[in-house]
Order: C-alpha cells, then structure tokens, then sequence
C-alpha cells in the first residue's frame, strides 16, 4: 500500500512516500498553506493511488501536547471531511524538524525551510512504518475516514489522554484542556527518544567548535592551529590533512573552521518581492555572532557588485535577456534558505537561482512554456505580471486572458507594469507626479502603450504564478478587474467589463500611481 506522510505546518506542510511493502519514506516536497492545499494533497493523493495519510503530532520535549498539536489533529480531521474515503493515523513527531535539519546540515549545502519540512515528514513517515510492526495489517486496513494514533490505539504510550480533535478546548494561557500531562522525559516511541539524544549530540558538537574558536585565536590563527581547531571541533581524536597546495590548504582550512563556528540566519525572499526589496532585505541583515553582534553583515557595496555579476554561464535561463544585461529580476525564486554569516552574497544569489532552476525542471516548465508558446523567460515575465496582479486562486484565469491578449495582438493593459516602469526611473514619484503622465510613461515596461509582454519580469514569481503560466484556465474570458475587497470579476467583451466597472469597482478602478 502507499503512504503520504505530512508534517504539517501553517505556512507549508512537508511531504514524503513510501509504499507499506518496503518501509522505506523518501522526500516528496512541499505543500504551501495558501487556501489551494486541500487540492494539492488530493492530486498528489490520486498521483499515488492512495487515500492513506500519516500526519504529524507535535508534542513538547517532555511528551506534552501543545498548540500546534491542536492545530495538527485538526488539520487530519478536515482532511478526512476533504478528502472522501480518506484515512488519516497520528504520529509523534517530537524534535523531527531539528534531527531533518541536523541531516541537511550534514550534507554541506544550502537548504530551504521547505527541504527540512520533506525531510521532517519523511522521518514521521519512517517512524511510522517501523512502529506498526506486526500490527501493520489491522492499522492499514482500519476503515476509512478515521483518525486514530499510531502507537497503541487502546493506550497513549505517553500515559496522556487520547483526547480526539472535538474534545480539545484552547485555555486563554495557551493550555489545552482535555490532554493529561505526561510524566516528564517520557515520550511515545523510541525514535522520538532518539531525535533527543540526537539533538543533545548536537548542542555538544556546538560547545566543542566554541571552544574550538577560542583555541584558534590562542594559537594565532597559524594553519596548523586551525586544523586543529577543526578536528577538536568535530571531536576527532586523530587525522592527518594533505593538501598539495598551501594556499589552498589555508583557504579550505579557514573556511570551514568560519562554517563551525559561524552563526546562522534564514534569508527569505517573497513571492512578488523584486530584486531592490532582495536588496533592501540583505542589507538590513545583523549579526549575531559575540564579536560582531549588531553589525550589518553586508555593505551596499558588496551587494550591489553581487547584483552585478553575469551569471547566464551557470544558468541558462538568463541568457535570453538583452546582452550586456545583468538583471537577475524574476529568477530569484521565493524561498527561506539559511545561511552561515560567513557566506558572501554571490552565494546567496545562487542559491535561490539554484531553486529556480529546480522549480523550472521538477515541473517541467520548460515544455510547458514552448507547448503555449512561449520560452523560459517569457513565461517567467508573464508569471511576474501575474504574480502582483492576482491571487493564487485567481492565477489561471488571469494567465488564460493575458495569454489571449497575447496571440490576438492586444496590449496586456496591466497597471503593475506601470508600476515598474516608474519604480525603475522614478521611485520616489517626484518625476511623475501627474498620474496621466505616469501611465504614458515611455517603457519597455509600459504594457499599456507597448504590444506583447514587457521587456522583461517585474518581480519574482512565485510557484502558483509559474505554473498557470504553464496551465492557464479553460475560459473565453478578455477582462478582468479587481474591487476593493481584492474580489475579482471577469468579462468576455468589453461591455460586460465595463458593467462589472459599474456594478463592482467604481472609483476603486481608477489606477493610482
């Protein structure tokens, strides 16, 4: 049988599989909490063939439920009413974000918050699978729409009330009635008590590369003494470290001896955010490390040198923009990724233009672009004006109009284009004071003077704004307009577009740059 497991968030939700048969989870992605998710977990569902879920069930380190274990009951009760024929098993997924982020740490590369959510329900998944034992079949085989506990469904193993979602009640500290508190330092399960003792190894390998960065600066930094630090740091007793260039041997040295010691933050960038929010972003960045506490991590200068470089060499995608350009506008996709203080910008950047790479290769965007005509770059352009135009749900139809307007030789009209054009020349607005001049702005950015799409993207699309690029809506719509409750109305003739004007929009529709 397969199996969905979903560490469930309020932001994103985790995924993972695995099939009953051979009791191995793998990472699937990610969901996002966007009002479609629903929808989402039921296609990847279908995709599997399976109507059997394992989700989450947070507790605290001494096995006591908490908010977010309401919140996780709850979403595996609406799962069963949203999904028909559905049946959903609890598991405790006490410390498995922290033991999935110690993973990825360990693999050296940058991760985003959405790989420690996959991984994160590939651990409950695991622990699911190895926890049933021989009582697999009469757990896969309880009937359906159902949601019950993974381990003992007679008795809690914690020793706590098996309290379900309808018999909960959220007290005004925070608490919640209806769950007894377990005795402390007792969890469910022995991979629960695992991720503790893996989690203390961890805080005592962060102690060891403290001391470690202590012992650096006593025996001045020489190469010998950050070896030393390292191999102290990583709590190795003995090695022997041959590099046949020294210079390089100093480099790799000190660089992962910053990387043991260096102190971390999570970089996000947002869908419909542009590159001068990007930058805006980095440079309000501080410093948590003891000498530099406070301190900006990075100047203008370096940002802006960053921003400047060429990297079509690396990423094919940028290389359809205008030579000589090296606007990274639209491609920087929409992620958290942490990263160590001690990473320099360039890195930054390519670490979110490698998910944009990802996101275009995982979906198969690519085919999908030429098969609406369209290459990489243009369908991400269409996805940005997209992005700052509607809300997700609404993404589809919009991409269908444009797209229409497109292939009949019809201006776009899109107001955020605008928007852009004058951001670029004039963003404090003290140009372009007279509105009537703004929207005559003369841009390759100004769709409402200028046929097909600008001359380039406005902002970086989020995955919703891509993929309706790539499966716009099956309607005869050319119209659309937004009100004041950001509710929007379509229209299949101009007529019909200015009654929904009339009826809808009124002053609200009148564009103010």
């Amino acid at each position: 049988m397969k199996i969905i497991g979903l560490d469930v968030g309020e932001k994103r939700i985790g995924v993972a599989k695995a099939d009953s048969s051979t009791r191995i989870a793998v990472p699937m992605g990610t969901v996002i909490v966007d009002g479609t998710e629903w929808h989402a977990i039921a296609r990847l569902a279908r995709q599997q063939n399976t109507q059997f879920f394992v989700v989450g069930l947070p507790r605290n380190n001494s096995g006591v439920e908490t908010r977010q274990s309401l919140y996780a009951r709850n979403f595996a009760k609406q799962l069963t009413e949203k999904i028909p024929g559905a049946r959903v098993r609890m598991q405790d997924e006490s410390l498995t974000s922290v033991l999935a982020e110690n993973r990825l740490k360990e693999r050296g590369k940058s991760y985003t918050k959405g790989e420690i959510d996959a991984e994160a329900a590939t651990i409950i998944l695991q622990d699911f699978l190895e926890g049933i034992g021989n009582r697999q079949s009469a757990i896969l085989d309880a009937p359906a729409n159902t949601t019950t506990e993974t381990m003992g469904e007679a008795a809690n193993a914690l020793g706590a009330s098996a309290a379900p979602a309808d018999d909960m009640i959220m007290n005004p500290d925070g608490t919640i009635s209806g769950i007894e508190k377990a005795p402390d330092g007792a969890f469910a399960d022995a991979g629960t008590r695992a991720r503790v003792k893996a989690v203390k190894e961890a805080e005592k390998a962060k102690m060891r590369a403290k001391k470690a960065k202590h012992r650096m600066k006593s025996w001045g930094g020489t190469i010998a003494g950050v070896i030393v630090a390292i191999l102290l740091a990583g709590g190795v007793t003995v090695a022997i470290v041959y590099v046949k260039n020294r210079e390089e041997q100093r480099r790799l040295a000190e660089e992962a001896a910053m990387n043991a010691v260096a102190e971390t933050f999570d970089f996000t960038i947002r869908p419909g955010e542009t590159v001068a929010d990007v930058k805006t972003s980095l440079l309000s960045l501080t410093s948590k490390a003891e000498d530099t506490l406070g301190q900006s991590i990075y100047n203008i200068g370096e940002v802006n040198d960053a921003f400047n470089k060429d990297y079509s060499t690396d990423y094919p995608f940028l290389a359809e923009q205008k030579p000589g350009t090296t606007n990274l506008e639209g491609f920087l996709y929409p992620e958290t990724i942490q990263f160590y203080e001690t990473d320099d910008v360039e890195k930054i950047i390519k670490a979110f233009l490698d998910q944009m790479y990802k996101a275009i290769k995982s979906n198969n965007l690519e085919e999908a672009y030429a098969n609406q005509g369209l290459t990489i770059y243009q369908g991400v352009t269409l996805a940005s004006i997209i992005q700052k135009e509607s809300g997700a749900a609404d993404m589809p139809v919009v991409s269908q109009i444009f797209q229409k307007r497109l292939n009949t030789g019809m201006m776009l009209g899109s107001d955020v284009t605008v928007g852009y054009a004058l951001d670029v020349v004039d963003p404090e607005r003290t140009t372009y004071t007279d509105n009537a001049a703004a929207l005559a702005i003369d841009s390759c950015y100004n769709t409402r003077i200028h046929v097909g799409l600008p001359c380039g993207p406005i902002a970086n699309p989020g995955l919703n704004a891509l993929l309706a690029v790539a499966n716009p809506a099956d309607t005869d719509y050319l119209y659309f307009l937004t009100d004041s409750t950001g509710k929007m109305y379509y229209g299949s003739t101009e007529a019909e577009h200015i009654q929904n004007i009339y009826n809808y929009c009124g002053d609200a529709c009148v564009t103010q740059l």
